[in-house]
């Protein structure tokens, strides 16, 4: 279905414009993605909007013709909208000329196959969404299977998230659990939990990692907790030659996964 909308009063506006709130993203189970790139991207892993909102005045493009083409015949909406009111549903004053409307993934431990990947990142009380994107780009960067998101996290279908993601929110799987869940669920088949941390840990590049590796990284302030990191079967840490006592947690966690990543590659 195909329709215009030039009114910010829209009722469709309004919806939209909510998606960019947690309470009612969870509510309807859907998330906003803005940009051809990200939409392309998405395509491309086999995942359509369910609604594409396009600027009336934008410039033509192959890509958003494709992906025009694909929404429209999956039965998806099509909405062409002024600038003014893609400004709204965005939030943006120069918003990108294409968004679109996704439903939320599967995001329970039970959807994931540990074997899929030898390498999975898992963050726990991790707030800054610009954060979480990072990590979900370096988990597509070295093939991790996901990002596992323990605990009060920021929310992974945020704007923020999935803009900084780069198009990796629709590469990468993710879950959502709480540690007392996360522990017996990895006790129950193989794989090694590893901390990026400070407590009696030995060089990351003396270790030995084992496949499927869960690299877990704590809160950007706090770090783990100390119970939390006594679960791991391997402690590890980081040279710092500054005067900086640690990375960035997405940091931390880029360099410790392609060192594991150095290790199990074939």
């Amino acid at each position: 279905m195909r329709r215009s909308i030039t009114g910010l009063s829209n009722p469709t506006v309004k919806y939209l414009r909510s998606l960019r709130d947690k309470k009612h993203r969870r509510r309807e189970g859907r998330f906003l993605a803005e940009g051809l790139r990200l939409l392309t991207d998405a395509r491309e892993s086999g995942k359509l909007p369910e609604t594409l909102v396009m600027a009336a005045s934008r410039d033509p493009h192959p890509l958003l013709s494709a992906l025009e083409e694909q929404v429209e015949a999956a039965g998806g909406e099509i909405l062409e909208v002024t600038e003014e009111v893609l400004s709204k549903i965005t939030g943006k004053d120069n918003p990108q000329a294409v968004a679109g409307v996704f439903a939320e993934f599967d995001s329970s431990l039970a959807s994931l196959d540990r074997n899929a990947a030898p390498i999975w990142l898992v963050a726990q009380a991790l707030r800054d969404p610009g954060n979480l994107g990072t990590m979900l780009r370096t988990g597509d960067a070295v093939g991790a299977g996901g990002l596992i998101l323990l605990d009060n996290c920021a929310d992974p279908f945020s704007v923020e998230a999935v803009r900084a993601s780069m198009g990796a929110i629709f590469t990468q799987r993710v879950a959502q659990a709480e540690w007392e869940e996360f522990v017996p669920w990895l006790r129950d088949g193989a794989g090694q939990l590893v901390a990026a941390s400070l407590r009696d840990a030995q060089p990351y590049r003396e270790a030995s990692y084992q496949a499927p590796c869960f690299i877990l990284v704590g809160n950007e302030s706090r770090g783990l907790p100390e119970d939390y990191e006594a679960e791991c079967d391997l402690r590890v840490t980081m040279p710092m030659r500054g005067r900086a006592d640690s990375l960035n947690a997405a940091v931390a966690g880029a360099v410790l996964a392609y060192e594991v990543l150095a290790q199990l590659a074939p």
